[in-house]
This record gives structure tokens, sequence and C-alpha cells, in this order.
């Protein structure tokens, strides 16, 4: 029996095996970093041990420092979680040297299953079906496109599909780097690249006494960077005997390697309905909980009972019922290149209800930082058909308070209503065809409006404001508060966030103290507080709820929610930046320079210069202009702050124009 467990991981995951932990009675045991010292994990945990440092390699990756933790706390088992070391063959077997329950699979298991190639030739050998590997060295026009991919990880690292046969040796080089950095291993391969494929997987949970359920499909086709945005179970559109493929390929590769605990068998189907295996993960995903939901099971459990040495509860899986879908909130600009965010977050509330889960490693009050992925939390609906579970999650997002960072909400809500994911017409280039329409700006919102209660909010919040007496009723007189002239209106100017849209508001205040808008007709104030404002625009009333966290206003409507940046009358010509110069899109660190780049180098417009890390992901800056690299601020090694001066450009004005480019990452 485990009585105490310590989960090797931090944030969202960690908080799902606590809760699963404490139904059970089970005493947790939390790891964290110093810049997670106040983290939920740690909150939520029975016991917490520190990693001294602040990165991943001095902390959570340092797998002798998780074993001692687990010793030091009386820990008598180790759940990895998931990232980090829950594929490290080498830190499962620590564990299990030290004399702790290891809750995952055998190391055997792990090895064979960590290196995609040799994974590859296993799976051949259990007759699931493959695609063909290419060898970069013979590759021909016939063979293209072409994906490339590290042979000792995933999520998107290392990743690169290359269109032109010129392009490959340099993507080869930069595969090889990317991998060789994230994984310690730069071993790269090439296989054909599917055009409109799918994403699907099939859980498998497996037990020491010849049991492997195969808990049907996940569809996770909806990605960003190769990571997955929305995913959903059971993967739709699919046909009994695909889905009996693969589910029977599923459990071939489990029993090949004597598989034991919760595991994910990745396939990529074609447009023609043909079905790839890619790689078997050998840990709980992160998209575990649709499974969940749909067979009404506890994987986290299941994992428990199983590292215990206990069969599964019978030889086939219970029956699924209905359909979950769940979505990723990230802390990240779409619109921008995916740009990671940082900073505190402020509120975090998303709608309880039946249907409605939602897994997440922060609060409000808690803070984004620069070192980990930006995931904020995973929002999961489940309903009796597919129709019902997007319609509510779509409702639970927007109807959700999120106050802090940029996050990915809106396009989330998008997405899910858009008709291509409404009729299930899903493929791996989803954002690729509509991410400019779902993130335009102004898109089925009305921002205008919701600044026009942001503005009487404000009003009545200042020092200078005449409160009435009851709503609606005669404002206290005040010694010079009325004047028998009309005054100008006053005004108040607002940038939409992250959209960049201005909006100015002008407004008068009469004698009743209720703020009145001016130039806006068809709208009337129906009542109005420092926090809470109820318009009739039209005839139709709308109540907007307003948050106010320095220069940052917080709008959230019944249908939507907007972010203000509420600006001065006058603008300091101090905040513009100098022609030419490369800011940081975000805080990071450098990890490499363009070779030979110094101060005097001629460079070209879009040439990559810099290559700034941020969240687990790869960012280039490009030259905004050919011309003279006049100054440079960066080094690799450095960290730098968002908005940071990285470089400045001088452009050769008998350069040939080009479109300015942006900076774009490479993951």
């Amino acid at each position: 029996m485990i009585h105490t467990l310590l989960v090797a991981n931090r944030g969202e995951i960690a908080c799902r095996i606590f809760r699963t932990c404490r139904d059970l009675g089970i005493t947790t045991v939390a790891v964290y970093s110093d810049v997670d010292a106040d983290a939920l994990h740690v909150r939520e945990a029975d016991l917490a041990v520190r990693l001294p440092g602040a990165a991943p390699s001095d902390t959570y990756l340092r797998g002798d420092l998780v074993v001692a933790a687990a010793r030091a706390a009386g820990a008598d088992a180790v759940h990895p979680g998931y990232g980090f070391l829950s594929e490290n063959a080498a830190f499962a077997a620590a564990v299990q040297d030290a004399g702790l329950v290891w809750v995952g699979p055998p190391v055997k298991a792990i090895e064979l299953m960590a290196s995609k190639t040799r994974a590859k030739e296993l799976m051949a050998g259990a007759g699931v079906p493959l695609l063909a590997p290419v060898d970069p060295a013979t590759a021909g026009p016939e063979d293209l496109p072409l994906l490339l991919k590290a042979a000792a990880g995933g999520g998107g690292r290392g990743m690169r599909i290359v269109r032109e046969l010129g392009a490959l040796p340099g993507e080869l080089l930069a595969a090889a780097a990317e991998a060789a950095s994230a994984f310690g291993d730069g071993e790269v391969f090439a296989e054909p690249y599917v055009e409109r494929g799918r994403h699907v997987e099939v859980q498998v949970m497996a037990d020491a006494h010849d049991t492997v359920w195969a808990l049907g499909t996940r569809d996770c086709s909806l990605q960003r960077r190769h990571q997955k945005v929305v995913e959903e179970a059971p993967a739709p559109g699919l046909d009994d005997g695909l889905r009996d493929r693969l589910h029977e390929a599923a459990v071939a590769a489990a029993r090949a390697v004597g598989y034991r605990g919760a595991g994910t068998v990745e396939f990529l189907v074609s447009a023609e309905g043909r079905p790839y295996f890619l790689e078997m993960n050998t840990r709980l995903q992160v998209e575990h909980p649709v499974t969940e939901a749909v067979f009404g099971l506890d994987l986290v459990a299941l994992q428990l009972r199983v590292a215990e040495g206990e069969p599964l509860s019978a030889p086939e899986p219970p029956q699924p019922s209905g359909h979950a879908v769940e979505a990723r909130l990230y802390a990240e600009d779409p619109a921008r290149d995916w740009q990671p965010q940082t900073g505190a977050l402020h509120t975090l509330e998303v709608p309880e209800g039946p249907g409605l889960r939602l897994d997440t490693g922060y609060t409000g009050g808690d803070t984004i930082g620069v070192h980990y992925d930006p995931m904020i939390a995973k929002v999961i609906a489940h309903a009796p058909t597919r129709t019902e579970a997007v319609r509510l999650l779509a409702r639970a997002l927007e109807r959700a308070r999120i106050h802090g960072p940029v996050t990915n909400r809106d396009l989330l809500v998008r997405s899910l209503r858009h008709p291509d994911f409404a009729a299930a017409r899903l493929d791996t280039g989803f954002y690729d065809r509509h991410l400019a329409e779902l993130t335009a700006p102004g898109a089925d919102r009305d921002a205008a409006t919701a600044a026009l209660a942001a503005t009487l909010a404000e009003a009545l919040r200042g020092p200078e404001a005449v409160r009435p007496t009851h709503p609606g009723g005669p404002a206290p007189a005040r010694f010079g508060a009325w004047r028998n002239v009309p005054s100008q209106p006053q005004r108040k100017r607002y940038r939409s966030e992250p959209d960049g849209t201005e909006h100015e508001v002008a407004y008068r205040t009469p004698r009743t103290g209720v703020p009145e808008p001016h130039e806006t007709p068809g709208t009337r104030v129906l009542n109005a507080t420092p926090d809470r404002v109820t318009l009739e625009v039209e005839g139709v009333a709308r109540h907007f709820t307003i948050t106010t966290h320095g220069d940052r206003v917080h709008v959230d409507a019944t249908d939507a929610s907007y972010t203000f940046t509420a600006l001065p009358r006058f603008t300091d010509p101090a905040t513009h930046a100098a022609p030419g110069s490369l800011l940081a899109p975000m805080p990071g660190t450098v990890v490499r320079l363009a070779e030979g780049l110094a101060a005097g180098a001629t460079v070209e417009a879009g040439q990559p210069l810099i290559w700034l890390e941020a969240m687990k992901m790869e960012h280039r800056i490009l030259a905004p202009a050919s011309g003279t690299l006049t100054a440079l601020h960066a080094a690799p090694g450095h960290q730098v702050e968002v908005g940071a001066l990285l470089a400045v450009v001088q452009e050769d004005p008998a350069a040939t124009p080009v479109p300015v480019p942006v900076p774009e990452e490479t993951a």
C-alpha cells in the first residue's frame, strides 16, 4: 500500500494528482523551486521540499534531488506527472533503487519508447501501421514535404516542416541544435509530412496481470506550434472499422513492450482514413480528463492501483458515455506569433456546474513567471452529445473572469464556434488556415460599449465624483458643483488589449451625480456604480462588471470580456523607441546570436539575428530592414525583460524595400 506520495512535478498536474490522493487517504509531498515557493501545488500538499534554484535544469529536472526529497519527507512512492522527468528511464530506475514505488511503466518500456526511431522499429515488428522513414541524405522532390522530428522528445521541440529541398540542410541543423538543447540528444529523423492529417490517440491502461484496456480515442488535431490546444473524446467522425484498428494497434503496442500503468499511443490519420503510428507516451497525458469524463474513471487512481500490484477491475473497460471536450487556457497572445505572457494573475474564476471541470495550478493573486510552460488551466466539459459539450465549454470560457496577462481565451471560444470545428472538419492545419480570422480585432464583440461602461464606473470611482444618495436619485449638493452654462464633456481614452484599438469616450456628469454618455445615441444608463454598470443599448439591457488593477481595466459582460489600458491625456515622447530598435517581445533568455553578429555588421531584412528562449519555446528576432547593425545589447545567457532593447539596425536607404518582417517562433 502507498501511504505517502511525492509528485515530482509542479502546477496543474501536481494539484490534479493531489486531489486523487486526498480522496484515497494518501499523504502528499510537493517539491518546489525557489520561484514556486508559494505556488498552488505547494499550498495544497501536506508536505513540501525545496529544490534550490529557479531553472528547471537545477530543480525539477534533477532526479537526484527529487529522490533525496522523497526520502527526506518519508514518501514511499513517486508519481512523475507529465513533462520534466516523467519519461526518463534513469530517473524511474533511481526511484526504484531507492526502495520507492514508481507510479509509472517499467523502466524497460520507457527505454524502448524513449527514442522515436527505435520505437518505430519495434512497432513495425508488432504489426502497427507506420510511415516509412526517409533518409535526408537521399531525399528527392518526390519525398516532399518532409517532417523533421527529434528522436528523443516531443512537444514540438526540434520539429520542422520542409517543403523545399534547398532548405533541408539548414533545417536539419536547426532541428538538431534545438533537440540537443531541449533533450540532450541531437538525433533527428525525417518522415513524410501528411497534409491535413488528424492527430488521434488511444488511451491505454495495463496491469501486471496481462490485462490491457484501450480506453477509446481522443482527437487532438487543434494544435499550435505542434502542441495541443483543444482535445476531445471520442474522436469524432471515425467509422467503427478505423476505431477497431486503432484500438488493436494500441493494445499491440502496449503488449510489445510489456507495458503497465497509463500510457497513450498516438497516431496520424490521413485524409483518406489511413492511420500511422507516431509515438507512445509512457506517462499520463495532459488531455487525460476527457477520457476520464467519458468512461467515468479516475486514471490517477488506476495508476496508483496498478503501482500497488492490484489488477484492473475487469478484463474489459467500462462502456463510454457522452462526449467530452478540453481547452487549454494559455498565457499567450495568439495574434502576435503565440508569444507567451507573464505577470500577475489577479483573477481566475471559471463558472462551475454540471458537466464542467477545471484543472489548474493557479488561483487569483498568483504570478505567471518566465521559467515554465504558460498553461494556466484546462477547462473540460462533458455532455450527452458533442454539440452540447462544445456549447457548454464555449459558454463557460466566455463567462470566465480572467484578469492578468493576455490569454488565448477568445481564440478558444471562437475556435469552438468555428463552422469547421462544429462540423468536425479537423486536422493539424486548422490554425494555419484560420488564425487570422480567429484573432481579428473586434470580431463578435462590442469593445466600444465596454469602454463606455469602464468610463462611467471610473467617473463614479474618482475623488471628484458626486455620489447619488441612491441609484438614480439626486446627488447631495456641494459647493461649486453646479453651473448654469453647459460645460465641455469629459473625455477618457482606452486602448484595447491585446489588439491595440483605441477608444475615446465622452461623458457628462449632471446634477443627479450619475454620469451620462455623450455622443452615444441609442445608449442610456440604467444603473451605475463604481464596479457595475448596466446600459441599455438600442433597447437591450447589458450588464458590465468593472475591475481595475493600476492602469489596466477589466470589463466582464455576460457574453464577452474586455481588457483596456487607460491612456493618459498626453503621450510621453520618451516611450517611443528609436527606428530600427529590436525589442524583446517577451521576457526570456538569449540562447544564441547569428554567426559573426557584432556592431557594424551588415544585415538583410528578415535575417534571423537573435534567438530568444521563453517558456520552453525558441523565438527568432529578425532584422526589420536591410542596413547596418549599429548597436548590440544581447549576448548568449542574458536574461531580458519584455521591451528590453536587444539591438539597433540602421536602415540603408539604398536597399531594395521589402515587407517588414515580424519576430517568429521556430519550435
